[in-house]
């Protein structure tokens, strides 16, 4: 989980009333159940694992304990070469010292200062970058022919930096708004751009370069060479500060207030022409790099159909967390154990695993269930197995993710991000009115987190995906507000909460229930007609009637 989920769920608080909350009595767990999850999360969030950070020990004898309850459990090893893992080859670059970094205008340089004026994002695939570019102006950097974007359109980019601006024109629904936004980079690459500059739409916007160019940035770099988080062809990625942002306008056909202003004045469908900059951007950097593996953990129970076995429901939750502080204080708690964040979601994926395995009939689709790594630094292991999946691309028909539900309350309700745009929601409904659990709208549409956690790096290849997390009901929005004020991503997320092992039990259960709907069903998970994400990321796959009322 990311530091946007806490501000999105805390936004909600100052919408009194919003939404009519679920205040029914729960269902009654099995206790049988409840114990085993309480067992999973005291291993898995205990002091000896450190946190789990990604690539660490701890998190390496995680990912062993997940995989000895696969085995237990009777699933078969689904990673590579017959193991229950696939190794994700992860890239940490650094600099051991700032980039060089100047604007040249009319054959006079100015050096800037790193670190204060600009930044240069790190780079996992160039040790070593040397540029002189030409730089050009390219409105919001937008390509995409359902929205009727294309802001690229008769600009020439080849070998050139697209300097483009932060957001999206307004009007858009948030989670399509997020992905554009996130897009970018890709989008001047498919240009011909070998760099990007991204500037506030606004006069107080803008990244912060002090803050951008000291970070490692970690990334996965496979053996091609291709790398998950930077597009191919693109050299670098800079940030400016506002000052130096209006200075590449200089002698410009507008300045950049002047682009502002169109960008705020405009229609969602208006097009924000661009133009060529005079100043060359100037760039020698060097990157020092750090390689490491940690593990995605996969099982596999195969289905019974023989027409439909070869295709694959998944569960999946993040193993990893954010290891240990490093600036704590002599008897200061330095542990991320990260009981909530994600050795919840990790326990009560093996406890739906129990529950297939023990049904008595398998499924008919086949199920894998994988635990991702690397979440906490950007989605990054679910990313790679999406890529590199280890069984066919096309087999995984659709995906559950369980991440950091909050059992700290007896749920009456839950939310399923991303619920109207497939057959999943009415599987979601289906599974939770089984149980008496509803499901509640989207409290937050506005902060788009349909497109912002492991499930949504395999919406990106077409697969119909939902992110379920326990619901605001019955106290649940109280409870929310509480742990992301004080405990999330902190060392306070640990065993002394008061944590409610049968809500655990029944979120187990009801995700079981959520992908057996799936994987029995005769149907595929389908993307609704018209859906933005299936024509985006599936344009030719089968589609269901845009109806809330179909069923899987």
């Amino acid at each position: 989980m990311k530091t946007y989920f806490a501000a999105a769920f805390l936004a909600l608080s100052a919408t009194a009333g919003a939404q009519q909350l679920v205040t029914a009595q729960p269902p009654v767990a099995d206790q049988s159940s409840a114990r085993r999850i309480q067992a999973h999360v005291e291993f898995l969030a205990s002091d000896g694992l450190e946190g789990r950070d990604t690539g660490s020990r701890g998190y390496a004898i995680a990912a062993d304990y997940v995989a000895s309850q696969y085995r237990a459990l009777g699933l078969e090893p689904a990673g590579d070469k017959g193991s229950w893992f696939q190794q994700v080859p992860f890239r940490r670059a650094s600099y051991e010292k700032q980039p060089k970094i100047s604007l040249t205008v009319d054959g006079r340089t100015v050096p800037l200062v790193a670190g204060k004026d600009a930044a240069v994002r790190p780079s996992v695939t160039q040790k070593l970058r040397t540029l002189s570019a030409r730089m050009v102006y390219a409105g919001y950097g937008l390509t995409d022919r359902q929205l009727g974007f294309d802001d690229y359109a008769g600009l020439d980019l080849k070998g050139k930096v697209a300097v483009v601006l932060t957001g999206t024109p307004s009007g858009l629904p948030s989670d399509i708004e997020a992905h554009l936004s996130g897009s970018k980079a890709e989008f001047a690459a498919a240009a011909g751009a070998i760099g990007i500059i991204e500037i506030g739409r606004n006069s107080s916007g803008g990244f912060n370069p002090a803050a951008r160019g000291g970070r490692p940035l970690i990334d996965w770099v496979d053996s091609k060479g291709q790398a998950g988080l930077s597009p191919a062809g693109l050299a670098v990625n800079v940030s400016l500060s506002r000052e130096w942002a209006a200075k590449l306008f200089d002698g410009a056909p507008r300045s950049l207030d002047a682009v502002r202003k169109e960008a705020k004045d405009g229609k969602r469908n208006a097009r924000l022409r661009g133009f060529p900059l005079r100043p060359l951007i100037n760039v020698e950097a060097q990157t020092k790099w750090e390689d490491f593996t940690s593990p995605e953990v996969v099982g596999l129970l195969r289905g019974s159909d023989p027409a439909l076995a070869a295709e694959h429901v998944v569960l999946t939750a993040h193993l990893d967390h954010l290891g240990t502080r490093r600036d704590a204080k002599p008897g200061e708690d330095a542990i991320y154990n990260g009981a909530l964040d994600n050795a919840a979601g990790i326990a009560t994926l093996l406890e739906a695993a129990r529950h297939f395995t023990q049904a008595g009939q398998r499924p008919r689709r086949s199920i894998l269930f994988v635990a991702n790594t690397g979440e906490e630094q950007g989605l990054l292991g679910a990313d790679y197995y999406a890529a590199h999946p280890t069984v066919p691309a096309q087999s995984i028909v659709g995906l559950v993710d369980l991440d950091m539900p909050l059992l700290l309350y007896p749920f009456t309700d839950v939310i399923a991000f991303g619920a109207d745009h497939s057959t999943i929601g009415a599987a979601v409904a289906a599974a939770g009115q089984a149980m008496g659990i509803a499901v509640s709208p989207d409290p937050m549409p506005e902060e788009a987190i349909f497109t912002r956690s492991d499930h949504y790096r395999f919406v990106r290849r077409g697969v119909p995906a939902v992110l379920l997390m326990t619901g605001h009901g019955n106290g649940g929005k109280a409870h929310w507000q509480a742990y992301l004020n004080k405990v999330y991503h902190s060392p306070q997320d640990d065993l002394s909460q008061a944590i409610d092992w049968q809500a655990g039990a029944r979120y187990a259960l009801l995700n079981y229930r959520i992908a057996r709907t799936m994987a029995d069903a005769p149907q595929r998970p389908l993307w609704l007609a018209g859906n933005y994400f299936g024509d985006r990321f599936n344009p030719n796959g089968p589609r269901a009637p845009a109806n809330p009322s179909t069923r899987p």
